[in-house]
């Protein structure tokens, strides 16, 4: 589930607020999954273990899988359903949308037109790289490169203005360089070194691939200046400051900052010439680049360009360049050993492959996708879940011991402006100005960088649009976004186990009820609570209640920074502090929601479970999920949520109501002292 965007979580409840389900305890069946269960383990000394540890034990890992488990398994079915929208569409358009959809398709289906036409279609991006005269040029061809989506040490995109949440703003972002984190350049760990030395031989390959000389000699060069632009990027949980990454320059000020780039240049080929202002997130990393820049050849940067243009084509070029960025990306660094199958990826490269990814014609598909998979009464319940949950965590703000009354107005004024956004947007993407060729899957990727990247030209001087979306509703996640103050619910999370619809109400709070309540607490962690209900950063808070808030979250890192998910290698608290606090806030908002919608009466007892044990035995069944370790690794440094073991057992140990549940007592591995639980929202 996603704050910022990701990362990084929705679905019905069986019941209203404040009246108890008409349905007898007979009738229901309590959504939880026993086969799953490992009753050899206790859940007051693993809950995690105890729900999931035979379904550990007896999974394996699809071999075209980095992970597998609840989301994943989602996604798998959306994936499956997808695939039979866009064969429709190829087979039997019914407007020029879907007809996209189909010849998009079969242009990355067509494996032997692809190889017929081997590097021709990237020969002209390869022949402006050679010909750039000096490095004012290859800085502005920087600016060009975004266009057509290739990467590099800029990265420049539009965003709400953090300060002026109805304005947009140009922004710039440190970037360029392969590897999943700074840290796998710059530390000597085994797995790290490995990382590093397969990223030389992928280069090395691609050039030799593509009959570019030196390939060996400048796979060297790039991972040096790549160890260079590493050491100057700011750390992942420094980044998570939304107070640092907000700093509003006059261009001219920019140029004062860093006045060896030609930003001019560069701003005029990303599409954006005449800019006045621009949020520079990290000006230190920038001061940097200027500083690297002096120092280089032409040539080194040449080398470099080029290998950032073959890294980005190499998934819709020949076998070969695909098999070689597999290799790297997928295989070396997240451990999966087998390519997914050709119809998988051109599914992902359509319709969008995870959170943010919107592919060539997402919302096309996603139109088709609603249409079918979603019908208009479960967005009803939606609605009155999420409504719930927001009358619990209204309650919950009002029952606060360690805040005073001057923040808790502030903070309810900030709740009761929360925009919900379940299941798909009311207004949909305009794809009517892209070409899209049957036969020209390299031209169709480019057309659909270009489009996109223009459409987000396009936000500036506009005010922004409060009604788009940040993920498609095929999309099995959901998220908080706190320049909008809403929260969003995609129309593909909302199913088991997350919710079911004929399952007793407790383990749908536990599951989709915790993921509400998580992505509401995004508004309230240790950077959503910098903005105020307009989605402006802005400081609503008393000093005394700030000190006591982060007095509060500096206990909740030091919890999570003593896990070791692998050998040596434990929780980093500070980067995995936001998704940390929406857990535990989340969880114990949804168990609120859940004893106030029985109304006063007891829970049915089902499955020898009381409500209040299923509520967290719900819980524990949606964070099931298996890593491979370089994909554990990974995320140890990237990922800014915990890895699921902790997210199921981290947040209950602070909740009274699972010490009440399951007669949790001193001794037991999960007991905390009471005086030593954490509780925040």
């Amino acid at each position: 589930m996603r704050s910022f965007s990701l990362s990084i979580g929705a679905t019905l409840c069986c019941c209203t607020f404040f009246v108890a389900s008409s349905v007898s305890a007979q009738d229901l069946f309590s959504g939880i999954d026993p086969d799953g269960f490992d009753k050899s383990v206790r859940p007051q000394d693993d809950l995690y273990k105890h729900v999931n540890g035979r379904w550990l034990l007896n999974t394996q890992i699809p071999s075209d899988k980095s992970n597998y488990g609840s989301f994943t398994g989602l996604m798998d079915t959306a994936q499956e359903n997808i695939r039979a929208i866009i064969e429709d569409s190829a087979k039997a358009p019914s407007n020029d949308n879907e007809r996209k959809v189909g010849d998009f398709y079969n242009s990355f289906m067509n494996v032997e037109l692809i190889e017929k036409r081997g590097l021709d279609p990237i020969q002209d991006e390869l022949t402006a790289i050679r010909e750039l005269k000096n490095l004012d040029a290859a800085f502005a061809h920087l600016g060009y490169l975004q266009t057509v989506g290739i990467g590099g040490p800029v990265s420049f995109f539009v965003m709400a203005d953090p300060k002026d949440s109805d304005s947009n703003l140009a922004a710039i972002f440190q970037s360029g360089t392969s590897l999943p984190d700074r840290d796998y350049y710059l530390k000597d760990d085994e797995r790290y070194t490995a990382a590093r030395e397969a990223l030389v031989d992928y280069i090395a390959q691609l050039f030799k691939l593509a009959d570019q000389p030196y390939g060996r000699r400048d796979a060297l060069m790039i991972l040096e200046l790549e160890t260079e632009l590493a050491e100057v990027q700011w750390p992942r949980e420094e980044v998570r400051n939304a107070e640092k990454r907000y700093n509003k320059f006059q261009i001219s000020e920019l140029k004062t900052l860093t006045p060896g780039l030609p930003w001019d240049s560069f701003l005029a080929a990303a599409g954006a010439p005449g800019l006045d202002q621009i949020n520079v997130m990290t000006p230190s990393f920038f001061q940097g680049l200027e500083k690297i820049g002096n120092k280089l050849n032409l040539e080194l940067v040449k080398a470099y360009m080029t290998f950032r243009v073959l890294d980005s084509s190499a998934p819709f070029l020949p076998a070969k360049f695909e098999a070689a960025h597999f290799n790297l990306h997928r295989k070396q660094l997240a451990g999966v050993p087998e390519q997914k199958p050709r119809w998988k990826r051109g599914v992902e490269a359509t319709s969008g492959g995870g959170a943010g990814d919107f592919g060539v014609l997402g919302e096309v598909v996603a139109q088709i996708y609603v249409a079918r998979h979603f019908k208009p009464e479960a967005k009803k319940r939606m609605d009155e879940l999420v409504s719930n949950l927001l009358k619990a965590y209204e309650s919950s703000i009002k029952d606060l011991t360690w805040m005073t009354d001057a923040t808790k107005k502030k903070a309810l004024a900030k709740l009761a402006k929360i925009t919900p956004k379940i299941g798909y947007p009311s207004k949909w993407r305009d794809y009517s100005q892209l070409e899209i060729k049957a036969d020209d899957l390299f031209g169709n990727m480019t057309r659909a960088a270009k489009h996109e990247h223009q459409r987000m030209i396009n936000k500036l001087g506009k005010p922004v649009d409060r009604e788009e979306w940040g993920m498609t509703p095929q999309t099995v996640n959901a998220y908080y976004r706190p320049s909008g103050n809403e929260i969003v619910f995609p129309a593909a999370i909302l199913q088991p186990p997350f919710f079911t619809a004929d399952a007793d109400d407790a383990a749908n709070y536990g599951g989709i009820g915790a993921v509400i309540g998580h992505e509401i607490s995004h508004g309230f962690d240790d950077q959503g609570s910098k903005y105020d209900g307009d989605g402006n950063l802005e400081n609503w808070w008393t000093d005394e209640d700030k000190e006591a808030f982060e007095a509060l979250t500096s206990k909740l890192v030091n919890q999570f920074e003593a896990y070791e998910a692998l050998p040596g290698k434990t929780l980093n608290g500070r980067l995995t502090l936001g998704e940390n606090i929406a857990d535990l806030s989340g969880m114990a908002i949804a168990y609120k929601a859940y004893i106030l919608s029985l109304n006063g009466k007891d829970a049915p007892l089902i499955d020898e479970y009381t409500g209040s044990q299923r509520l967290f035995l719900g819980w524990g069944q949606i964070w099931r999920r298996l890593y491979r370790e370089q994909e554990l690794v990974r995320r140890l440094v990237t990922d800014p949520h915990s890895p699921s073991a902790f997210r199921a057992n981290g947040p209950v140990i602070n909740l009274n109501a699972f010490y009440e549940a399951f007669d949790v007592k001193p001794g037991d591995k999960l007991y905390v002292k009471p005086e030593d639980r954490i509780q925040i929202w």
